[in-house]
């Protein structure tokens, strides 16, 4: 085993503090003026109340943003969620030509930038799926987003189909299960945490997703970015920003905190 001097030592935890200070610091800072009194943030704060949150909450603009987020995030995993497993099933299962460049086309979405895929739909949408008289609106969202939000499931089940034993799946069906029935009592349950860590880390990405929210949005619809990224260009309406990003910072750890739960789970159960 590798072991560090205590001044080495010293020196990483020095180093992971810094980094998390970088990190972390805007985010703490941003939480404690959704307190301030002051109409607009400022450091360092004079007095601390809680009338920024409760004219947010009396908001039907936050509360239309925030079901509009709910609703595209859990559409999107739930696509993500489908889509990513049977790729994973099929890449890990079976060889056959061009087996690479799927796996590096399934990946490629989350490698590109937002503006890109935001583009790429927008044009899809208006030139080609409009005029042909399809009405996009939601569902426009929901596709877009679950296009690189396929890789956080692919990505998870495929490493956890890779570990595991095809002999359990072989015994099973000589012992008189079907193709389904196998699945359901031996093979979903080996890969069921990784599932559910991917699927919560898609439905995080696509919560928090402006980019390409921006250009596939039905007009007249806002998510929680979307609306707050229209009114940061209103300065009195600061503090009331400042909370609804609060709200989002504590929900977005919540599917990331079950998410490495589960992640530790099928990492223990390997």
């Amino acid at each position: 085993m590798l072991r560090f001097s205590k001044l080495s030592k010293a020196g990483m935890i020095a180093i992971i503090a810094l980094i998390l200070a970088f990190m972390y610091i805007p985010l703490f800072i941003l939480m404690l003026n959704s307190f301030n009194e002051a109409q607009v943030s400022s450091w360092p704060i004079q007095s601390y109340s809680l009338k920024w949150w409760e004219t947010a909450s009396e908001l039907e603009a936050i509360r239309n943003a925030l079901l509009n987020s709910v609703i595209v995030a859990l559409g999107a995993m739930v696509v993500a969620s489908i889509l990513g497993t049977l790729t994973a099933f099929a890449l890990s299962r079976f060889d056959f030509f061009g087996k690479t460049t799927v796996n590096l086309l399934v990946v490629l979405p989350i490698a590109l930038p937002g503006v890109v895929t935001g583009v790429a739909f927008s044009n899809t949408y208006s030139n080609f799926l409009t005029p042909a008289g399809f009405q996009i609106g939601y569902f426009g969202m929901i596709v877009a987003h679950a296009t690189f939000c396929i890789v956080m499931v692919f990505n998870n089940v495929f490493a956890r189909l890779k570990r595991m034993n095809p002999n359990l799946q072989e015994a099973s069906m000589d012992l008189g299960q079907g193709v389904w029935g196998t699945f359901r009592l031996v093979t979903f349950p080996q890969f069921r945490a990784a599932f559910g860590a991917g699927a919560l880390l898609a439905f995080a990405l696509s919560f928090d997703e402006v980019v390409v929210t921006i250009f596939t949005a039905p007009p007249g619809v806002d998510t929680v970015p979307l609306w707050i990224l229209k009114e940061m260009a209103r300065p009195t309406q600061a503090s009331v920003v400042n909370v609804v990003a609060t709200v989002i910072i504590i929900l977005s750890l919540i599917p990331v905190y079950v998410s490495q739960r589960l992640s530790r789970a099928a990492d223990d159960g390997k």
